[in-house]
């Protein structure tokens, strides 16, 4: 026996403990990806070869699958390519970013970004999504309460649960799809065969119940994103057409407007054709783009802050 199989781990679950020793301080979804592969991987191994012991068959896969260092580093590599992939295009060096240009640029360049939209469209649906997710839980919880003094009861509570889990690794699969934040691809592989420790290591994992957490908390998160998203869309909107119409109509353009229909400053507005009519109107449009401009970042950061909160609340907390 040399000296790296010396060091091979002898079960799998020393193996599972080494790997996520060497990934730790990695993204939480990597660890978790990293862990399910290893695990899946090695216990088809073993059932495929079940006349040698599992300390045989740990050696003797270490070169074609590798040793938890090599995986470990594996992943980094490659998740550090992906990442690189996906990055934005570089910032402009600090000189120009800090003159007024590199400023404007910065700001207006929201609308050249995909996650900017991406953002946007995630905060939209959010109110549908957690409407569904609040339904099903409140509903799940309410039923398993009312069919817990019946025999039916604990299977269906058991079966609440695994729908519970499936519609978070759902919601994960889209948030990294709208956000970018990296979430897990798969739930992590069950360690016991038998369908009792399964249960029972789902029940003892913190993110069966964060994951219920983040189903009623979706709902109120929801209105507040629709909300600001669809206000901050309506106005500025609201300003950029009024302001595109009147104006059209003060350079002459019979557009069958209501005559009454004009823009006010202070109690007061200008009259239709007038110079006055043509630069508020114009005032309205660039600030209604400014307001569009501001939306936008704003559905940015809000994205990446719900990015946040489901990474913390959906990812497995063992991955960490």
């Amino acid at each position: 026996m040399n000296a790296q199989d010396a060091n091979m781990p002898r079960t799998i679950k020393e193996y599972i403990d080494e790997l996520r020793a060497a990934l730790d301080g990695a993204d939480p979804a990597l660890i978790q990806d990293a862990l399910s592969d290893a695990e899946t991987h090695l216990r088809a191994e073993c059932a495929a070869r079940s006349t040698e012991t599992e300390q045989g068959v740990l050696h003797s896969i270490a070169e074609s699958y590798g040793s938890p260092a090599d995986v470990a580093a594996a992943y980094l590599e490659t998740d550090r390519t992906v990442q690189a992939a996906l990055a934005p295009s570089p910032r402009p060096n600090a000189a120009i970013s800090s003159s007024p240009q590199g400023a404007v640029k910065r700001f207006f360049g929201v609308y050249g970004e995909s996650r900017s939209w991406t953002s946007l469209m995630l905060l939209l649906i959010s109110l549908f999504t957690g409407i569904f997710y609040f339904t099903i839980t409140v509903l799940g919880l309410s039923l398993s309460l009312g069919l817990s003094i019946l025999i039916i009861g604990i299977p269906f509570f058991i079966g609440f649960i695994g729908v519970s889990r499936l519609l978070g690794h759902v919601e994960g699969r889209l948030v990294e799809a709208m956000t970018g934040e990296r979430m897990p691809r798969r739930s992590p592989a069950s360690r016991d065969s038998s369908w009792l420790d399964r249960l029972k290591n789902i029940f003892s994992d913190i993110r069966t119940w964060t994951t219920l957490a983040y189903q009623l908390l979706a709902l109120p998160l929801g209105v507040v994103y629709f909300s600001i998203t669809v206000i901050g869309l309506a106005m500025s909107l609201g300003m950029i057409g009024s302001g595109m119409l009147i104006l059209l109509r003060s350079l002459g353009l019979d557009l069958g407007l209501d005559p009454d229909l004009n823009i006010q400053i202070w109690g007061s507005a200008p009259e239709p054709t007038s110079i006055e009519a043509t630069l508020l109107s114009i005032g309205t449009i660039v600030f209604g783009v400014v307001f569009l401009t501001a939306t936008l970042h704003l559905a940015r950061w809000l994205g990446r802050m719900q990015g946040r909160i489901a990474k913390r609340l959906l990812v497995s907390a063992t991955a960490g």
